[in-house]
């Protein structure tokens, strides 16, 4: 249930105006309408009910992209953990096809809704991290190096992923690359933060040097 306090409170704030009340309900009146012309398929009766003090979607979790995403990957953690990376892969790359860019890029989000696209936006990137363990697991290494790359360029300052592309490169047999990309790292992170990579990276590059990583594969 959807609090009518919190609907106000997302939309003005500290601040609401004297008709918060009654334009909260105009809104949700014209939700409804869209509702009923966009998504007659899911049932009859209406799919926002008024229950004080406030609404209910009456819709199944299934049908909610967010709540499928959380499901799967909860269930892709669990198959990883039991052993099954092969299932794990599969479920977790299920619930990453949900994904279609940033969630709710074009909606202002307000202190009641950040709060919640932070925690989609991090189970996102958490749900990716398994995934690309799982495919580590099954041995995909030379698969996995373009998309490391690139997430490396992305986020120049992530050990993890720096780390897993060191991993990756030097299971592909380009151990010269994976102590390059050690190096890249040492020097972005002494520039930008004047620090040096971890003792988790710094011993995996001891570990590519005399060719035995197998004990690195890790989440963050």
């Amino acid at each position: 249930m959807v609090d009518r306090a919190a609907i106000i409170d997302e939309l003005w704030g500290e601040n609401p105006p004297r008709s918060a009340v009654t334009t909260a309900q105009t809104y949700v009146y014209q939700l409804r309408k869209k509702f009923h012309r966009h998504f007659r398929d899911l049932g009859s009766g209406e799919l926002i009910e008024t229950r004080p003090p406030g609404y209910v979607l009456r819709v199944d979790t299934d049908e909610i992209d967010a709540f499928r995403f959380e499901k799967l990957s909860d269930e892709g953690q669990a198959l990883l953990a039991a052993g099954h990376a092969e299932q794990a892969a599969r479920r977790l790359r299920e619930a990453l096809s949900l994904w279609r860019g940033p969630v709710l890029a074009d909606v202002p989000g307000g202190p009641v809704l950040t709060p919640h696209l932070t925690h989609l936006t991090e189970a996102r990137t958490r749900a990716l991290r398994l995934r690309i363990l799982a495919d580590a697991q099954l041995g995909n290494h030379r698969a996995l190096i373009p998309e490391l790359r690139s997430a490396a360029q992305e986020n120049p300052l992530d050990e993890w992923i720096h780390e897993q592309l060191m991993i990756a490169l030097h299971e592909a047999g380009r151990r010269a690359d994976a102590l390059d990309t050690y190096r890249g790292l040492q020097r972005t992170l002494d520039e930008e933060l004047g620090i040096q990579p971890s003792i988790t990276l710094r011993e995996l590059q001891r570990d590519v040097l005399v060719g035995n990583v197998r004990r690195h594969a890790r989440l963050a």
